[in-house]
């Protein structure tokens, strides 16, 4: 069902597929779709975890809560993942953003929090409020970048984003 709902997603908005039209794209009936997901967006936000997982792992980020590099990763990740998203950078897409917004910032902060949990450090905030603060501070930030015209390529900009979010980490 992934691979026809990105396939969908090439054709048309977002907003004007149907749960029928995935289930046929994906040769299933609808019955088998609603096992599976309670609805479109359900699927969507699997399909974006799904996705930003893959570009964690080609990137090969294991952050530790320490590493600089992998929070470069992370931030390239973001970057990347939108910048690919057909028609973020516009209205275009204005009903799938927030479940696609929702989806990537839940896993930003899972792989930020299980590093924050391996070197909690001597911070003062608890590691769960400074997961949820880094993930969306990096998504809000790739968000900007993507919608900025004429923008530079994410490896020019990841650096001062990183600058800009390393001292919420308190290293």
């Amino acid at each position: 069902m992934h691979k026809a709902l990105e396939n969908l997603l090439k054709e048309k908005d977002f907003e004007k597929i149907s749960v029928q039209e995935i289930a046929d794209a994906a040769t299933l009936n609808r019955v088998t779709f609603y096992d599976h997901y309670a609805d479109k967006f359900a699927l969507l936000e699997s399909v974006v975890e799904s996705r930003f997982n893959e570009l964690l792992a080609r990137r090969n980020v294991q952050f530790d809560g320490t590493c600089a590099s992998a929070l470069t990763g992370i931030i390239l990740a973001v970057c990347d993942y939108l910048a690919g998203t057909p028609g973020i950078g516009n209205d275009r897409q204005r009903l799938m953003e927030p479940h696609l917004e929702n989806a990537v910032i839940a896993e930003v902060r899972r792989v930020v929090l299980e590093g924050l949990k391996q070197h909690p450090g001597s911070q003062p905030v608890p590691v769960e409020m400074t997961a949820t603060a880094l993930s969306w501070a990096i998504y809000g930030a790739a968000k900007e970048w993507v919608r900025t015209p004429n923008r530079r390529p994410s490896d020019e900009i990841v650096n001062q984003l990183v600058l800009l979010v390393s001292p919420m980490l308190g290293h």
